[in-house]
Order: C-alpha cells, then structure tokens, then sequence
C-alpha cells in the first residue's frame, strides 16, 4: 500500500464542482492499495500516517504528529500512485489493487485513522476528483507498506 502525504494549511476535495470535503491544518493524504494488500497492510501504513512526526515543535523540529497537533486528515484514493512507467511512456495500472478489495481497504485505511481519535474526511472513491491544498512547508512525503 502506498501513500503521498502533504502537511497542509487547509486542503479541500470537490466532485463536478460540488465541495466533498475540506479540512484546516492537518495532512492530505493520496492513498493507492496495490496488488497483494491486505488489512494488515492498510492499518499499518494508516497508523504510521496517524503518528508521523512531521509537525514542528516550538524550536522548530519535525517532533509532532497530527494527533500531537489536533490536525485533521483529507484522505483521496489515488490508484495513479501505482503507475508503472518503466516500459514506454503511457503508465501502466496492474500493479493498483482492483475493485472490490482496492475500495474495501482504502476504507479499513481511514476507519484505523478514525479509531485514533483524529478527524478524518475524504474523497469519493472512484470519483474524478478536483484537489486543492495549501502546502505547509512543503513537507511531502512518500510512504510505503510493501505487501
């Protein structure tokens, strides 16, 4: 399972011009299960994501989680984080999970985030989505759970 977080002042998803979500301070989070995922997989990669220590303290360091700061989570399915690109240049999708298993653990990913305390919104699965965010930082960063 991969994922692309993005420590944020406020991001917001909309569908066909119609806001889905939006959050203040916290992460985006760009989520893609990929082939041989599985529960275990989401909840870790989910729990990693939930105490990340990449918030600053008052000296400046990287020491706080989005738990520690009381941030809140935008989380987007984003099946184009696998893309394989290493055979000519269109991107190749095998590698993503297929439905229904790609669906069910990026909801187990956001339900062991919700089961944190932290406030948690998202996309809609499937959907073509409009993303905006205001970066802080920029902190980017790629994680990774390898099935």
């Amino acid at each position: 399972m991969r994922c692309l977080i993005q420590r944020v002042k406020s991001a917001s998803v909309s569908v066909n011009d119609h806001s889905v979500s939006d959050i203040g301070h916290g992460l985006l989070v760009f989520v893609c299960a990929t082939t041989g995922d599985n529960e275990q997989i989401s909840s870790k990669l989910a729990k990693k994501v939930a105490n990340l220590r990449i918030f600053s303290d008052k000296q400046g360091k990287m020491n706080h989680s989005v738990l520690d700061v009381q941030g809140e989570i935008l989380v987007v399915s984003q099946f184009t984080l696998a893309a394989d690109i290493s055979n000519g240049n269109r991107p190749g999708f095998s590698f993503a999970a297929k439905n229904p298993l790609a669906e069910e653990l990026y909801l187990y990913f956001i339900q062991i985030l919700r089961d944190t305390g932290i406030n948690v919104k998202t996309g809609i699965f499937g959907e073509e989505m409009k993303v905006s965010l205001i970066n802080d930082g920029p902190v980017t960063i790629w994680a990774e759970i390898p099935s």
